[in-house]
């Protein structure tokens, strides 16, 4: 079903208010089911371990099985204290939720981008809710974030009621910068990745050799050598049929960069939604956009645009 939906959902996405109405089937991700190829990434010890079930990581530090090495995720968690959440919970739910796909809601503060035009203007971006300024000086204390400059922030809920998830995908890499950040509220979830096999072409991945890369496997910053990230899928062809499961826990920080971010897709199971969920998430530029960049005078708009922070209540933003 092609046409846009009341709910939100549009084209293949689908949630259960659609599903039920216009008798719409489920997409089902054949290749993402429990099974012996699944990981559970755990982080106290930075592996990932056999298993399906996040609960898995409780039993840190005693594992079962082998465990593989799985680059470019970290997580930290209790980056938020009980009255933080509150504090960002109750600025989320005052202001207007806007309908989007697959049973999702959100709020979004960033620049307007076609991602397959490679066009991006300011529109009415204006800043963020002052509300969750702390949010983006709390990342000035974590060492790979340092340099972290947000220039979109998104508030999203994931619903049971609805049946909400998100499919597989790799965020853009034309504009979306190396460190995708998200910051989880109300209830724990779980991220489902899968080893990306498609063209390069799509979610603009033939960009990242174009542009250095942030950090290097460990996680560190590369602040001296200016060495492109290498889509190196060939190296990870035992790793075709793997799932890895990545434990999203509540008031966690994560921060997907490297391998993560763009040799794997990402997805929220419907599933693995048990209670309402609330998430952060922040993106920054690929270099084309800052400093000595290729686009450098239309990021430094947006750049300045981000410094602002404004009072919600009563606000037409």
């Amino acid at each position: 079903m092609d046409t846009t939906r009341p709910c939100g959902c549009k084209g293949i996405r689908t949630c259960l208010i659609c599903e039920e109405e216009y008798g719409i089937s489920q997409k089902d991700f054949a290749s993402i089911k429990e099974n012996n190829n699944a990981y559970v990434y755990c982080p106290l010890c930075n592996k990932a371990w056999p298993g399906w079930n996040v609960k898995i990581c409780e039993e840190h530090p005693v594992h079962s099985g082998e465990p593989v090495s799985f680059p470019g995720i970290f997580i930290q968690l209790d980056f938020l204290s009980v009255e933080e959440e509150e504090i960002l919970m109750k600025g989320i739910d005052e202001m207007i939720w806007d309908p989007s796909q697959s049973g999702r809601r959100k709020q979004n503060f960033g620049p307007k981008c076609n991602f397959k035009k490679k066009k991006m203007r300011l529109g009415d971006f204006k800043g963020f809710p002052a509300f969750t300024e702390f949010v983006q000086d709390k990342f000035n204390e974590v060492e790979m974030l340092r340099g972290y400059q947000t220039v979109e922030q998104c508030s999203l809920e994931y619903n049971p009621a609805r049946g909400a998830s998100i499919d597989p995908h790799i965020d853009d890499c034309w504009f979306w910068g190396e460190r995708i950040i998200t910051v989880n509220l109300l209830s724990d979830c779980v991220l489902t990745l899968t080893l990306y096999s498609g063209d390069i072409k799509r979610y603009n991945l033939a960009d990242v050799s174009t542009y250095p890369a942030v950090l290097d496997q460990e996680g560190k910053l590369m602040v001296r050598e200016k060495r492109c990230f290498e889509l190196d899928f060939p190296s990870l062809r035992d790793m075709k049929d793997v799932i890895v499961r990545i434990p999203m826990t509540r008031r966690s920080l994560f921060v997907m960069y490297g391998a993560a971010r763009y040799l794997w897709e990402h997805c929220v199971l419907r599933e693995d939604v048990l209670e309402r969920r609330v998430c952060l998430a922040y993106r920054e530029f690929t270099p084309l956009y800052l400093k000595d960049g290729k686009h450098e005078n239309e990021g430094k708009v947006i750049l300045e645009a981000a410094k602002n922070f404004w009072e919600h209540v009563n606000s037409s933003v």
